[in-house]
């Protein structure tokens, strides 16, 4: 069963900016969420909330800020 801390700890800066110049980059959710697996990271979406994690093991990082929705 997925845990998720939906209260959101804040996503680091360095990778907020990853994710905010592959989303501007790409053409579709989709896409955006391929690219994003290059570099490591993942996005899981729980209880309405999307949850950014570290692959492999899935860590969650925290809650994507509402702009990327």
């Amino acid at each position: 069963m997925a845990h998720a801390d939906i209260g959101g700890a804040m996503i680091d800066a360095p990778v907020l900016d990853i994710l905010t110049r592959e989303k501007s980059n790409s053409l579709s959710n989709r896409e955006w969420r391929f690219r994003l697996k290059g570099y490591g990271y993942a996005i899981k979406d729980v209880a309405g909330a999307q949850i950014v994690t570290k692959l492999p093991q899935g860590v969650e990082l925290g809650v994507l800020p509402a702009n990327f929705h």
